[in-house]
């Protein structure tokens, strides 16, 4: 891996190494080989980052949108030049197949960066006028913002924070997941490149001990984490006990409905995509697929006729669109959750097994009859594993759909789109799909409700989250008082 980065930390705008920290072996999940050791940060390098960032803030912040919007856009360039080397880099952290992560990841950062490098000229404020008098209103920055990773996106999950938080003005400290920690730093070195100020994006590395310590720190003032829902209830109440600023975008057990009059081909495709893409590791996953009586055997049919298209393989292949498991510990937890899918009799359709290969390799799988009592149609699993519910009418599907501690997602497969609308109009959920799913353009406000968030990620929605308002009243004439 010629691309691999030299060192576990990117502060203040070089590479850092300190190997005193706890050693982190990074695993390619397809070989379960290990393929780089980076060290968890010390107290040290995590004072270093967050001083880094508070110096470079300032100055950052009184550059002109335009001036900052330029540093953005150019670190996009870069990263589409350098898509096929990060795409690379990407399936040996996360082990998903070389042929998604071409269109997904990497691109996906691009994005985002140009995005909020061509709006942050747009930041400005309005006049209220008052009579005589009027008000004024300032969008400033926040100042300095930590991103805590997930390791299913770690790219696009860095962009995603790191641009709209650097278009506002601030400075950005991010912790990628222990388990996918090499794609930040190469995000952070592009940056650098593209002109970004040294110490405005800076990466770290750790366990919880090492997020915990940046969220808990008097000098941060923002804190955005994509994760688990248990992990966003402590770092939440973490953060509000200083009255930080927040974004939580957590987990999802999201419904994916399908009317008996859906184009059935767009139907099966939605549930695969929204259920194996990335190996079935992504938090908006579809994995309650509710499909109406009269075709659930129709639909059941075809989805297995197009399951045998699946390429399991080396990820690094570009014929391969099936890829591993990100690591051994997340195998185990979805094995677990099969044996439960069939103890609690739902009825095993295809896959349900582990491939007999080096890594962490599970068959795609599909369960039918399942009920909504049962644990894999309640808990997030997180892995390549499909419920099929049945339903008899619009009613009873929305109630279901709605029976749960989850928001993030939801998906409707008809071809009456009014009856499209409606349902989607009564759905608690944050980021909606009509005869469509897992879309996640930057241009759309992604999160969700209930316990899968707090905030929004990408579109203008995001800016809200990386600023604050200033208001100014102007009186224009005399003060009046009592005495």
């Amino acid at each position: 891996m010629s691309q691999q980065p030299t060192a576990s930390h990117f502060i203040n705008g070089a590479y850092v190494e300190d190997t005193s920290g706890t050693p982190i072996q990074v695993i390619f999940p397809a070989t379960g080989e290990v393929i780089a050791t980076v060290y968890a940060a010390t107290p040290q390098i995590v004072d270093q980052a967050i001083e880094a960032a508070r110096a470079a803030q300032k100055q950052w912040a009184k550059m002109s949108g335009t001036e900052r919007g330029r540093v953005l856009r150019r670190a996009a360039d870069i990263m589409r030049e350098r898509n096929h080397e990060l795409s690379v880099l990407e399936t040996y952290d996360t082990g998903k197949p070389l042929q998604e992560t071409l269109v997904a990841d990497a691109t996906s950062g691009a994005d985002a960066l140009e995005y909020f490098g061509g709006l942050a000229a747009t930041l400005t404020g309005e006049h209220i006028p008052l009579g005589e008098d009027w008000v004024y209103t300032v969008r400033e920055p926040l100042g300095v913002c930590v991103g805590i990773g997930a390791w299913n996106y770690p790219t696009q999950i860095a962009c995603w924070k790191g641009a709209p938080a650097l278009a506002c003005g601030n400075a950005m400290i991010f912790k990628p997941s222990e388990t996918t920690p090499l794609c930040a730093l190469k995000v952070a070195e592009i940056l650098i490149e593209a002109g970004l100020p040294a110490g405005l994006y800076n990466v770290v590395q750790g366990l919880g001990d090492v997020g915990a310590s940046l969220v808990t720190d008097p000098r941060v003032d923002k804190v955005s984490l994509t994760g688990s829902v248990p992990t966003g209830r402590k770092v939440y109440s973490a953060a509000a006990a200083g009255m930080k600023h927040v974004t939580m975008e957590l987990g999802g057990k999201s419904p994916l409905i399908v009317f008996d009059d859906a184009d059935l081909d767009n139907a099966v495709g939605g549930a695969i995509n929204g259920n194996f893409y990335a190996s079935g590791q992504v938090c908006s996953n579809g994995t309650r697929v509710f499909v109406q009586k009269g075709i659930k055997d129709a639909f059941l049919k075809r989805l297995a006729e197009r399951m045998q298209s699946a390429v399991i393989g080396d990820p690094l292949d570009e014929a391969t669109n099936f890829g591993p498991m990100v690591s051994a510990s997340q195998m185990d937890i979805v094995k677990g959750y099969i044996a439960k899918g069939l103890d609690e009799g739902a009825r095993l359709v295809a896959g349900g097994g582990q491939l007999e290969r080096d890594g962490f390799y599970l068959e795609p799988t599909v369960f039918a009859d399942v009920t909504d009592d049962m644990t894999i149609a309640r808990e997030e699993i997180f892995g390549p594993v499909m419920a099929v519910l049945d339903f008899e009418d619009e009613a009873e599907v929305i109630a279901r759909a709605n029976a749960t501690d989850f928001g993030l997602s939801a998906g409707v497969f008809t071809r009456d789109l009014s009856r499209a609308h409606r349902v989607i109009g009564a759905l608690e959920a944050g980021s909606c799909f009509i005869n469509s799913y897992n879309d996640a353009p930057v241009e759309a406000p992604f999160g969700g409700v209930k316990a899968s968030g707090v905030g929004r990620e990408n579109s203008k929605e995001a800016i809200q989250h990386y600023s604050q308002v200033k208001s100014v009243y102007v009186r224009m004439g005399d003060v009046e008082a009592a005495f």
